[in-house]
């Protein structure tokens, strides 16, 4: 698991962590949720061992996060929050060195990932875009099959179509035990990826709950009245419940420009 205790790095003026406490236990993806600046990647830089607690403590599977970091970094699927690779290299040769410094070879795993995730590894990655640096990023964290993901904001550049295959991907890898931790301060990824979820702001861990229950704190309810006949078509593709009258109930944790922009596109097409 992943053991937090009373983290603290105070860089002043309300900058850095305080006093965090939470665990993430396998099989149950927990999602960091906050704005930006409100210490998520700080956090993440202490659990990989790339700064040292001014007190408290972060541990992985029983490993200190800073005095065995060497370890902690070897077990780790990581994909930082600014994904900086080795440019000159091409695809293919920064994950054969990945590969000899984790004394990892598994092939058939990068294939299967790059199935998913399609990068040209022929490409020097300095020609790479954004969103094939990102892919490149995601195999690289994947390929030595680990135990443990920290994803800092992972679907960073990724179109529609692959931000939704990584959510499939993740939701698989935590089916199969995973100990997973993703950071975001979009509440819609983290509703689709992870189970527990706390809500971090200004460095301090403000609360944790299920999804579910975070659903319930904040969603939003909307009686909307709907084309006669039309209800139950629309009750189906928003997820809504039927009134007595006719009109429809729909919860969203969001405001309704998903459903007006969806609405408006079907009109088009009809």
């Amino acid at each position: 698991m992943i053991k937090v205790t009373d983290l603290t790095r105070d860089y002043g003026e309300n900058r850095g962590v305080f006093g965090l406490r939470f665990q993430v236990q396998p099989g149950e993806p927990f999602g960091l949720l906050g704005p930006n600046g409100a210490g998520k990647t700080t956090l993440i830089r202490h659990l990989m061992g790339f700064l040292r607690p001014q007190k408290g403590q972060c541990t992985i599977f029983g490993l200190d996060c800073w005095k065995d970091r060497k370890q902690v970094q070897r077990m780790v699927g990581y994909i930082p929050g600014e994904m900086s690779l080795m440019e000159g290299m091409r695809g293919e040769d920064y994950l054969d060195f990945l590969d000899r410094y984790r004394g990892f070879t598994g092939e058939g795993y990068r294939r299967l990932l790059l199935d998913r995730f399609p990068v040209d590894l022929n490409t020097p990655i300095h020609k790479m875009s954004k969103g094939t640096k990102q892919k490149l990023g995601i195999i690289a964290a994947f390929s030595h099959k680990p135990e443990v993901l920290i994803l800092d904001e992972p679907t960073s550049g990724l179109d529609p179509l692959m931000q939704k295959e990584f959510v499939d991907f993740i939701g698989e890898e935590g089916k199969k035990g995973r100990v997973i931790l993703l950071s975001s301060h979009i509440f819609e990824e983290v509703q689709r990826t992870c189970r527990r979820v706390g809500i971090l702001r200004q460095g301090k861990l403000l609360t944790q709950d299920t999804v579910q229950e975070m659903e319930e704190k904040h969603s939003r309810r909307y009686v909307l009245q709907v084309e006669k006949g039309d209800a139950q078509a629309f009750a189906r593709d928003f997820g809504g419940t039927i009134l007595e009258d006719g009109r429809v109930e729909v919860k969203k944790t969001a405001d309704l420009e998903e459903i007006f922009l969806r609405c408006y596109r079907k009109g088009e097409k009809e």
